[in-house]
């Protein structure tokens, strides 16, 4: 730290956010795609999407997707 700031320049400053983005993103995505399949496969009552393939099917991918994100956003966070 310097003069109460904190060390390196902007570009870290920059990598640490883009890591942060990229968590918060990738655990919406794996949480989402969770509630997504579960609605497809019929285990949530009360919603169109229950009982319907598709979410059974795209919730697992965008939950994958998610895994990606976290996975980059760690590695992100990692390098500074």
């Amino acid at each position: 730290m310097v003069n109460g700031a904190p060390a390196g320049g902007p570009q870290e400053r920059e990598v640490a956010m883009n890591g942060w983005f990229r968590l918060t993103l990738g655990l919406l995505a794996v949480v989402v795609g969770a509630v997504w399949t579960v609605q497809g496969l019929g285990y949530v009552d009360g919603s169109v999407m229950t009982d319907q393939r598709i979410w059974a099917l795209l919730g697992p991918v965008l939950a994958l997707v998610g895994l990606a994100l976290l996975w980059l956003g760690v590695r992100a966070r990692n390098r500074r």
